[in-house]
């Protein structure tokens, strides 16, 4: 959630960037609901002051070898009254400026582009070789369900739509890309060259691997500011626990309630997590193959650091997501997404999109998300510096392998016999195979 202070002194700032953002928000409301349980507190605060002077005259009183005066008896009863419809009307009041104030969205840093749809987004840069064919090439799940790699007939008929058996050689290929992604993230010396190429102040520190818990606490799934009931989210029956729509959603709340020393910054977890989307809305060419799944795989970054060095950290993830890619051979570009599509939590978001020959356009692969002090507002992670201050730390969330790029290294690789080239950098995965 956003700092109050920023509320409560630049109301219209907020209404401004949350329309922005695509969000209806009455900060008018908010504001006043806030001014009236400040208001509460003051007079619930001040009604257990007399309670306790009016406690202290009886004791005095009984003390003394006497009894309570008729009136502080009568004055005390008095006062329970008023304290206990006071603190009534206070924890309503709390719940309803509660509810709404959560509901307000991360403020967009200034350079994020203005837009009220994904058409908006920006495209940055463009790079690698669109291949080109001398045949009509077919999309992933024609290859796939050619070669016996995928089997969605059986898949439906266990789990229903969305869902499917992946299988021989493709599986193998999904685990070739997370065992790349988790080596180039656990390297220091590769973090470090990624770093001095991109010209990033950064640390060389290698991220920590992570195998993180599939569900959450709605209050912790609340607090991340990921929950999203009506599209996304799965929630399991007669329990308090929400299935994780990314990796992301576990491992940002990991440091709830703590403090963590500003040398130990920045803390780098990769995770790995089978996830679950409900996918609403999607239709035609989005359900074929994998592209869109109620059940997908996915190796994630997460990253805690101080305030002034989480944009930083921010443009080091999109590198190394790029640096994936080039060393995949992907063709690929780069978005800067507007405010509409950036998300509730962000403050700025980036996504690369793989090129598919068969739809003949990019579609999304990765997506990098700076989310200043959001969340950790909410889960009260923190930060104690070199100088003893305690401050809130700052979050970042990014794609490392999703399995789309799956997707993208059978179409753009795929021969006219039907097979597909492995990518040199998998190919130590696979045997040393260069065809499958």
């Amino acid at each position: 959630m956003i700092d109050i202070r920023l509320l409560r002194e630049q109301p219209d700032f907020v209404a401004e960037n949350a329309r922005n953002k695509g969000y209806d928000i009455d900060v008018n409301k908010i504001v006043a609901l806030d001014e009236e349980r400040r208001t509460l507190q003051q007079q619930v605060d001040d009604l257990r002051e007399k309670r306790n002077q009016n406690a202290d005259k009886m004791k005095s009183a009984v003390a003394e070898g006497g009894k309570p005066d008729q009136s502080l008896i009568d004055e005390g009863k008095q006062i329970k009254v008023e304290l206990a419809e006071r603190e009534g009307y206070l924890e309503n009041s709390e719940v309803m400026f509660w509810k709404l104030f959560k509901e307000i969205p991360n403020m967009p840093l200034p350079d994020v582009p203005v837009g009220t749809t994904e058409d908006e987004n920006v495209v940055v840069r463009e790079v690698g070789e669109k291949p080109q064919f001398d045949f009509e090439p077919k999309n992933h799940a024609q290859i796939a369900e050619a070669k016996g790699w995928l089997d969605t007939p059986r898949a439906v008929k266990i789990a229903g739509s969305r869902f499917v058996y992946i299988k021989g050689d493709m599986a193998r290929l999904e685990f070739a890309l997370w065992q790349f992604g988790i080596e180039t993230l656990t390297n220091s010396d590769t973090l470090r060259q990624i770093a001095a190429d991109n010209d990033l102040d950064v640390s060389d520190k290698a991220f920590t691997m992570v195998l993180p818990p599939a569900v959450a606490k709605t209050e912790v799934f609340e607090a991340t500011g990921r929950l999203n009931k009506q599209e996304q989210t799965y929630k399991i029956e007669d329990e308090d626990l929400w299935l994780n729509a990314s990796a992301e959603h576990t491992m940002a709340p990991m440091y709830m309630d703590e403090i963590l020393p500003e040398a130990e910054t920045p803390v780098r977890l990769v995770g790995y997590t089978t996830a679950f989307r409900r996918e609403a809305g999607t239709y035609g060419k989005d359900t074929e193959g994998i592209f869109r799944l109620h059940q997908f795989n996915k190796l994630e970054m997460e990253s805690f650091t101080t305030a002034d060095k989480s944009l930083e950290e921010h443009k080091f993830m999109v590198a190394i997501q790029e640096y994936l890619m080039q060393k995949l051979g992907l063709p690929y570009r780069v978005l800067e997404k507007c405010t509409a599509d950036i998300g509730r939590p962000n403050a700025k978001g980036v996504d690369l999109d793989v090129w598919l020959p068969s739809q003949e356009q990019y579609r999304e692969t990765h997506t990098a998300d700076l989310i200043t002090d959001y969340q950790t507002r909410a889960m009260k992670t923190r930060v104690r510096r070199g100088n003893g201050n305690v401050e809130l730390a700052h979050t970042n969330d990014a794609t490392a392998f999703s399995q789309r790029p799956i997707i993208g290294i059978i179409e753009n690789f795929q021969t006219a016999e039907g097979d597909v080239r492995v990518p040199e950098v998998l190919r130590q995965y696979l045997g040393g195979r260069e065809v499958i």
